[in-house]
């Protein structure tokens, strides 16, 4: 795992093996290992979307998660998880409907929301519920 300062967020970190960009605002798709990983240990606010394919609201709501993953970098992580693939972390989630998406800061869970969202309203849930500098 990468570690950068608060401080460094902005100035655009690459991954210390590939050189990658680490926070440059797009989506995370995350299977059951890198969704545990990520909301174990990612210091930084992190919100999933729990999502499936079949599901006509959470197509609808894709490009405004990604549109709200672009406004809110580098300071808050964007992740997607789908529920038809990995049940067991939807069930662990207790995901009752979707679209339905969580916040995690620390390696737990900070708020949720369920429904389709516009990008407006999503920068807005994750800024009321997490403490950053507007950018």
């Amino acid at each position: 795992m990468n570690r950068v300062p608060a401080a460094r967020l902005a100035a655009g970190p690459k991954c210390g093996v590939c050189g990658a960009a680490l926070l440059d605002g797009r989506v995370m798709a995350l299977d059951a290992a890198a969704h545990d990983k990520a909301v174990r240990g990612d210091e930084l606010p992190l919100l999933v979307d729990y999502w499936a394919a079949w599901c006509g609201p959470c197509r609808m709501m894709a490009p405004e998660f990604a549109k709200a993953a672009k406004a809110l970098a580098p300071s808050v992580r964007f992740g997607k998880l789908d529920t038809e693939a990995h049940p067991a972390v939807a069930q662990r989630a207790a995901i009752r409907g979707i679209p339905a998406l969580i916040l995690y800061r620390g390696g737990r869970e900070v708020a949720r929301i369920a429904g389709a969202r516009p990008a407006a309203e999503i920068v807005d849930f994750v800024r009321s519920h997490v403490a950053m500098a507007r950018g």
